[in-house]
């Protein structure tokens, strides 16, 4: 079929696995994830893979949440791959649930890959998610590791489906006759991201352009390739700054760097004393540009996006606040 012709091209393309490779498959049990499953067991016997599902049941829908983790189980069986299961304890749920339930989930898709000692882990994302993220990071402002969003390949993660419209998915599970779950939470158009999959999106496609998430799924990996650049040049500026939790450098030498550069140091060094930069804005990043690049002679404090910034003459220190 074509489908699988062109997801293994863009695999190809991406070098996203090698012929023997064991690699985890995250099933939730919803379209996208079922089709991950037959995806990868269709090609199975093509690359040599082994395969195993993993599964967290977060327990937040009830019977639905229950629905879910028993057709997970069934596919399985049907398909012959062994299964790793994960409730959470409500506990655990603390801060951004969105965030929250989304490092629960890659945690334990790393320790089961790590445990079984497989190479990859594979999840389901596709061009209409890697649109949505891309989007809803514009709303919120970003910078360009945002307009890059989801890539290919990041560390041990791969996702074959980022130039794949959902559209065929569905239509592919319809055609095979496959059995998926559906969460009605995805209808809530309450949630930023259901407001841009059902609203926003569908009005670009009907008014402006029918290919908008082919648009933007191909220019956020093209950002995505600069970014990488970037990045590299401005981790060796923030890896010489950073001592332990406290960054010092001089404003100087800062300001010889190239604008984008900049923008890309302030955003390491987030990294490195916060541990991410999810809730980073664009406008945060500008304020403390400001700061270093001031001439005024006094010294300067600002607390920035939870980040204490100190500027006393040339030297600048940014410790967490």
């Amino acid at each position: 079929m074509q489908l699988i012709k062109n997801i293994q091209n863009f695999a190809f393309q991406n070098e996203l696995w090698k012929e023997g490779a064991r690699i985890i498959l995250g099933v939730s049990g919803g379209p996208d994830s079922v089709f991950l499953l037959d995806f990868f067991a269709s090609i199975a016997p093509k690359y040599n893979l082994k395969l195993h599902i993993a599964h967290v049941n977060y327990g937040l829908r009830g019977k639905d949440s229950q629905k879910d983790e028993k057709l997970v189980r069934e596919l399985a069986k049907k398909y012959g791959t062994g299964l790793s299961l994960l409730k959470p304890k409500k506990a655990q749920y603390k801060g951004n649930l969105e965030n929250t339930l989304r490092k629960i989930r890659y945690d334990f898709f790393e320790s089961t890959r790590k445990k079984l000692g497989f190479d990859l882990i594979a999840v389901a994302h596709t061009m209409d998610d890697q649109a949505e993220t891309v989007l809803m990071r514009i709303l919120r402002g970003t910078g360009l590791s945002g307009l890059g969003a989801m890539k290919p390949k990041t560390g041990n993660i791969i996702r074959p489906f980022l130039q794949t419209d959902k559209n065929l998915i569905l239509a592919y599970l319809k055609q095979n006759k496959l059995k998926y779950g559906l969460d009605a939470s995805n209808l809530d158009t309450k949630l930023m991201r259901n407001r841009v999959r059902h609203k926003l999106l569908p009005y670009l496609e009907r008014n402006f352009n029918p290919s908008i998430k082919k648009t933007i799924g191909e220019w956020s990996l093209a950002v995505a390739d600069d970014y990488a650049f970037i990045e590299k040049s401005a981790e060796r500026f923030a890896k010489a700054a950073c001592k332990n939790k406290c960054v010092t450098f001089s404003a100087s030498t800062f300001e010889k760097l190239h604008p984008s550069i900049r923008r890309q140091v302030l955003r390491s060094i987030i990294k490195k004393l916060k541990g991410t930069t999810e809730d980073v804005k664009s406008n945060q990043v500008e304020e403390m540009l400001k700061i270093i690049k001031s001439a005024k002679n006094k010294s300067q404090v600002a607390i920035i996006g939870g980040l204490k910034i100190l500027k006393k003459g040339d030297k600048v220190e940014i410790i967490p606040a």
